[in-house]
C-alpha cells in the first residue's frame, strides 16, 4: 500500500522481455540500503517487487496481466519513472491509500501553466467515470492528486511547484498516456450497493449496530 507521495524520479536502465512480460532494472534515485527483496516498490504507480536490490538500484518483473493494463509497456532504457516504496504502519499518510493497482490508462490533453503551478487535463474511459467525484482523490501515474473539475470523460487536476519539481509526470505532454488508479474506498461502497450483490446493506448496517 502507498500514499502517492513520491520518493524520487527512477531512471530505466533495462528491460528483458520474456513472453508478454518483462523483468526491468531501474536506477531509483535514492537509498534502498535499508529494502529487502520481497519489498513492495511502485513504479508510475504500480506496484511491483524487487527480485534483486543493489546500491540504489532494483530490478523487479512486470507480469503480462500488468503491461496490459498500465504504460509500463511502453518504458524504455532511460525513460524517468515515478517512484515511491510501500508505507509502514507509522507513516504519515499525507496523500490518501494508494494500492499500486492501475484501473486503465489515461491520454493528457493539456499542460497549462498557472503561475507556478500546473493543470493537467486527462482524458478516461467513461465507464469509470462513476468512481470519479470533484475534491476527490486520484492517483495518476501514482501521484495522489485532488479532482478540481469533472467532465463526462475527463478530468482536471493541478499540480504545485513543490510535486512538479519531485515527479516525472510534468516530463509528459499532450497526447502521452498515464497510469490510472481511481479510489478504492468507492469501488468498495459500489460493491455493497451492487443489486446484484447478495448482501443487504441495511442489514449489514443493522448487525454491525449502526442503525
Amino acid at each position: 500500500m502507498f500514499t502517492g507521495l513520491i520518493e524520487s524520479i527512477g531512471r530505466v536502465k533495462s528491460i528483458r522481455p520474456f513472453e508478454k512480460g518483462f523483468d526491468i532494472d531501474i536506477e531509483a534515485g535514492l537509498d534502498l540500503s535499508g529494502d529487502v527483496l520481497g519489498d513492495s516498490i511502485a513504479v508510475d504507480g504500480v506496484c511491483l517487487t524487487a527480485t534483486k536490490i543493489s546500491a540504489g538500484s532494483f530490478t523487479a518483473t512486470a507480469s503480462a496481466e500488468t503491461v496490459s493494463r498500465s504504460t509500463l509497456g511502453s518504458l524504455r532504457p532511460g525513460s524517468k519513472v515515478n517512484i515511491e516504496r510501500a508505507m509502514t504502519l507509522n507513516s504519515r499518510l499525507g496523500g490518501h491509500l494508494v494500492l499500486g493497482h492501475v484501473d486503465t490508462v489515461g491520454v493528457i490533453l493539456n499542460i497549462n501553466n498557472l503561475g507556478e503551478s500546473i493543470r493537467l487535463k486527462v482524458n478516461f474511459d467513461r465507464a469509470f467515470s462513476r468512481y470519479i467525484i470533484e475534491k476527490g482523490s486520484i492517483a495518476v501515474d501514482g501521484i495522489s492528486l485532488t479532482i478540481n473539475r469533472l467532465f463526462p470523460d475527463a478530468f482536471e487536476v493541478n499540480i504545485i511547484p513543490y510535486t512538479a519539481q519531485t515527479v516525472s509526470l510534468t516530463l509528459k505532454g499532450p497526447g502521452d498516456r498515464v497510469n490510472l488508479e481511481f479510489d478504492v474506498i468507492g469501488k468498495y461502497v459500489e460493491r455493497l450497493l451492487n443489486k446484484d450483490n447478495n448482501t443487504n446493506l441495511e442489514e449489514l448496517l443493522k448487525k454491525q449496530g449502526f442503525i
